[in-house]
């Protein structure tokens, strides 16, 4: 049984927040994450994997200076705790449609250089992934039981798709993002992160 206290929050604020409940599919990719199938036919995701690839999410995010990071999400649930992580962190993020060729094409007015790339879905945040790849740049993905990993460095297994899960993500996030760069603590509390 995982230790309440090794855990980045409280197993019961996963549990509320639903970040194991997965999807009724799953793929290959993310087979090794899956602790069990509900009767229902949801798949359900393991809390400590979720939990270890979280803490190793933010330990590589605090590798990085805010300028060298950035979080993209086509998926509308991000949209809230995304642009509350950007603000309280200072790391550039597109909510809503990332336009390709950002990372990829200096002769765009909007290029930017990235050293990081994060995703809240790989699939419908594909272009960002692909532009990542081009130029060697690693990809955090947040990915769910029907997600594909290819193209992702690291996986983040969790329900990619829930307001309250993704708003604990980006909370959790942000919080530890700011504390391992002695930035100081998250004023916010997780409800700021949360779509109502």
């Amino acid at each position: 049984m995982v230790k309440e206290e090794q855990l980045v929050v409280p197993m019961n604020s996963y549990l509320k927040a639903g970040i194991h409940i997965g999807t009724k599919f799953k793929s290959k990719y993310m087979d090794a994450f899956i602790y069990k199938s509900r009767p229902d036919g949801l798949f359900v995701l393991n809390l400590q994997k979720i939990d270890e690839r979280l803490k190793i999410a933010c330990t590589l995010l605090a590798q990085y200076a805010p300028e060298d990071i950035m979080a993209v999400s086509r998926r509308e649930n991000a949209w809230k705790p995304l642009k509350l992580f950007g603000k309280v962190t200072g790391i550039r993020v597109f909510a809503g449609r990332y336009p390709p060729g950002i990372l990829t094409n200096p002769k765009l007015e909007t290029f930017i250089e990235k050293k990081l790339l994060l995703v809240t879905d790989a699939w419908p945040d594909r272009n960002a992934v692909l532009d990542a790849k081009k130029m060697g740049i690693p990809v955090i993905g947040l990915c769910d039981t029907n997600n594909q990993s290819n193209d992702i460095d690291l996986v983040v297994p969790c329900n990619n798709k829930g307001k309250k899960s993704l708003g604990l993500i980006f909370w959790i996030l942000a919080k530890e993002y700011l504390e391992k760069r002695n930035l100081g603590k998250l004023k916010e509390p997780v409800e700021d992160f949360t779509e109502e």
